[in-house]
């Protein structure tokens, strides 16, 4: 955009595309704010699970050969200790805001997140990277017609003093989960237990279904051991090591005015910590306690 029209229209585009509650000004008052809107506004991007929308056609869509190179670049820089998966995820698939998550290409979030750690962690300035983008733009001018993408880096860098996490050594020979095997202790629940899903607050990121918080379902099975996603996430040394549980629902119960068939069954993993016995729930629901 280089025109004072175009910006307007390029602005225009961004407002139309801003999620918004149209109800309430922009920046409320804190009395203007109930608990129903705050929990909205706080909701992770990335969990969408059961929100109203149009319905769209599933299409077994091949992968372009830029995401097929966006993962490989996401895989080496997990290999090389750079970040782990849920810290892709976050900065990924969440940090972005609801319009930008839900408007680019999957495999586009993960390239941002790639432009993103290696920025915030100091691997690349902002400056040289917006310079190499518009030498590549430049030197595919027109698009690719029918040139072939090569890399051309300008040096080759010395990788012995860059800063790396210790998980790429520690699971060496071993690979995610495996690594955490024998680190949680025994598993609180057992295969055909009745849990609840806790209704934790969501802050900044999980990876535990919306739709499922306050269910009741039944443990299906014993995944693995690994810290929870909201401490992998932030790549935090100290974070124990918890059991993950397949737990099954009834979709009957999870979705409201659910038609389908009554033995149609939902699956998903949820982390120890989100889960509690269902007994004691009921338990606690006749002393009136929430």
């Amino acid at each position: 955009m280089s025109t004072a029209q175009e910006r307007a229209a390029a602005l225009e585009l961004v407002a139309r595309l801003k999620s918004s509650y149209p109800e309430l000004p922009n920046a409320p008052a804190p009395d203007q704010l109930d608990h129903d809107r705050l929990w909205a506004y706080l909701k992770t991007d990335h969990d969408v699970g059961g929100e109203p929308d149009a319905p769209i056609t599933y299409e077994n869509k091949q992968y372009e050969l830029w995401e097929h190179h966006t993962y490989v670049i996401c895989e080496v820089l997990a290999w090389r200790g750079i970040w782990l998966s849920e810290e892709r995820r976050r900065i990924g698939n969440v940090d972005l805001g609801r319009a930008m998550y839900l408007g680019l290409p999957y495999y586009g979030r993960w390239l941002l997140a790639v432009a993103r750690v290696l920025a915030e962690k100091h691997h690349i300035g902002l400056t040289e990277l917006s310079e190499r983008m518009v030498e590549v733009t430049a030197r595919y001018k027109g698009g690719l017609a029918g040139k072939t993408m090569t890399a051309e880096p300008k040096f080759e860098g010395d990788g012995t003093q860059v800063a790396r996490n210790r998980h790429h050594l520690e699971a060496v020979g071993k690979g995610d989960p495996q690594v955490f095997a024998g680190r949680a202790g025994e598993a609180r629940f057992a295969v055909g237990a009745a849990v609840r899903v806790r209704e934790l607050p969501a802050l900044f990121y999980t990876r535990t279904p919306e739709y499922v918080r306050g269910a009741v379902g039944r443990i299906a099975a014993l995944a693995y051991e690994s810290s929870a996603p909201e401490d992998e996430t932030w790549d935090r040394p100290d974070a124990q090591p918890e059991w993950f549980y397949v737990v099954e629902f009834d979709l009957a119960t999870l979705w409201h005015g659910y038609t389908g068939n009554s033995a149609d069954l939902l699956r998903t993993e949820i982390p120890e910590r989100w889960l509690e016995p269902s007994a004691q729930t009921e338990h606690l629901a006749q002393k009136g306690i929430p």
